[in-house]
């Protein structure tokens, strides 16, 4: 995958956020394969998922963070899933895919690049959100790192490690951040060189487009980029 697409989709790849607060962690009592399987079954029932969201990536290297944020809508249609990630800030970016076909659209490079859906299905926040992955089947569950849940003093919040069983060249192990009702308020992606992307989501909607028209779901989950965008297919 194109470098700038998998930082900006990753980040939810390199794009840029405001500074998150810290979450508090509950007490790791509860299994973390108990919690995964019932954040599983939460999300399992969905039919379509909605969230604000505020990003930041940092470099084991060091370096300014990188910040962004926006809106993300997904919803499941019984193939590979419908995705769109608005992000409003620093610049306007657009992430959006039809289940066949997934766009990149970066409005200060001018540019879209178009691939294949397939191409995301290792992606977290694609495959678990789209309903075409499952955290049981595609990862190991572990309580969190100490460090993470040092971090994080005990409160409201579990806190599972995901480490996937087949090795992704991007992403060396998960941590997802779950309320009492299982749903992610945070997700936090460590790469092999130690960059770790953070994801903090407030807003979230569960089924709330399903009373949408087939117009607007087509709206939704399509974009048309200005004229003089460059066109990159891959």
């Amino acid at each position: 995958m194109h470098k700038t697409a998998f930082f900006v989709f990753l980040s939810l790849l390199s794009v840029f956020f405001l500074p998150f607060q810290s979450l508090a962690v509950s007490e790791q009592a509860e299994d973390p394969y108990a919690i995964a399987e019932r954040l599983q079954q939460k999300y399992d029932t969905a039919k379509s998922i909605s969230f604000h969201f505020q990003q930041t990536t940092v470099s084991e290297m060091g370096g300014r963070p990188q910040q962004g944020s926006g809106d993300a809508y997904f919803l499941k249609n019984g193939k590979n899933g419908e995705m769109r990630w608005n992000y409003n800030t620093p610049d306007q970016q657009v992430l959006v895919s039809d289940g066949e076909t997934f766009s990149m659209y970066f409005s200060h490079l001018k540019q879209m690049i178009i691939t294949k859906a397939s191409a995301m299905e290792s992606q977290l926040t694609y495959s678990f959100f789209t309903g075409t992955g499952n955290l049981i089947e595609d990862f190991l569950i572990f309580s969190p790192d100490e460090a993470v849940a040092a971090d994080s003093p005990s409160g409201a919040y579990k806190v599972i490690k995901l480490v996937p069983k087949e090795v992704q060249n991007q992403v060396q192990d998960i941590h997802l951040f779950v309320t009492g009702d299982s749903l992610i308020q945070r997700i936090e992606i460590r790469d092999h060189f130690g960059t770790i992307t953070t994801l903090n989501l407030s807003n979230i909607a569960l089924n709330n487009l399903q009373d949408k028209s087939a117009e607007e779901l087509e709206a939704l989950f399509s974009f048309t980029p200005p004229e003089d965008t460059e066109i990159i297919r891959q």
